[in-house]
């Protein structure tokens, strides 16, 4: 059966003075086994939300998958009686009532359209909360981004405070992540994940984006999380930018950054933040244009 997100357990909590037991949710952290035609494909670590999106932005970013026409089917066994399907030559894009076998329960199965290109033998675990794992080569040979979009720093810390209030998992839990996918002209938010896995919030995105025809080109990143080599891979395949953080780039990160000529923004706290590369795409002229 599946987890909810979050889920109600007693523990002790220590305010320096004193003990006391409590009942608070804690954010749950899942297994589920992606199979791409019929054969296991790995296992995500993740909190059981939005699995689907999760496992399209996976392939995506991957090169498993180039559209969504390469998706013949996808099935997230929820339960023993629920199953989320996507079928396009159904009209399906919803969870069913229908009973399945109780060993499917906790899998993701991708049929696609055509065999999908040879996988590589080397896999990279990547440092991701729970265990990244990526097919991908982050040796940086990609081309850079072109982009003559700019940004007012102010927007970027009103950016970062919109994510945070927006955060229902974690201000109900903690210990989970949040990315957004924001209109860097506007600051208008267009897609947001939770997870506990920061790589997997990006992956959530998307395959969001994918679904409901949304462009990641030209937009902003902005994440709760640190900064990898993974998190700034999955950017440059979305073509993102700009890529904020609430917390550190890894310096490797940063190398990739400059080389892909995107605007890397780390320790965005209240009106702070620190621009590691790309500045020229920062205004920094206050409100008043002083």
């Amino acid at each position: 059966m599946l987890e909810p997100p979050i889920i109600p357990l007693d523990y002790i909590e220590y305010n320096g003075q004193h003990a006391e037991k409590v009942r608070r949710v804690v954010i749950a952290e899942t297994p589920w086994v992606l199979y791409v035609n019929r054969r296991e494909l790995l296992t995500f670590m993740c909190t059981p939300t939005r699995l689907h999106c999760l496992a399209m932005g996976f392939l995506l970013s991957e090169g498993m998958i180039a559209s969504l026409d390469d998706i013949w089917q996808l099935r997230v066994f929820r339960a023993e009686n629920r199953v989320y399907t996507y079928f396009p030559a159904a009209g399906l894009n919803q969870e069913l009532h229908q009973k399945t076998c109780e060993e499917a329960v906790g899998s993701i199965d991708v049929r696609l359209c055509r065999p999908p290109p040879p996988r590589p033998e080397k896999r990279i675990l990547t440092s991701g909360c729970g265990g990244g794992l990526t097919f991908d080569d982050l040796s940086g040979q990609r081309e850079p981004l072109r982009s003559d979009l700019r940004i007012p720093a102010r927007r970027i810390c009103e950016m970062m405070r919109h994510l945070h209030a927006n955060a229902n998992l974690y201000n109900q839990s903690r210990g989970v992540h949040t990315s957004g996918l924001y209109d860097s002209v506007s600051g208008v938010q267009l897609v947001m994940a939770e997870d506990v896995g920061r790589h997997n919030t990006l992956d959530k995105i998307r395959g969001e984006c994918l679904l409901s025809a949304i462009e990641t080109r030209d937009r902003a990143l902005v994440t709760s999380g640190r900064i990898s080599t993974e998190m700034i891979g999955k950017s440059r395949k979305m073509e993102i930018p700009i890529v904020v953080s609430r917390t550190s780039p890894t310096v490797t990160s940063i190398r990739l950054a400059q080389s892909w000529n995107i605007t890397l923004v780390g320790y965005v706290r209240g009106q702070r933040l620190r621009v590691y590369t790309g500045a020229e795409r920062i205004d920094f002229a206050a409100p008043d244009g002083r």
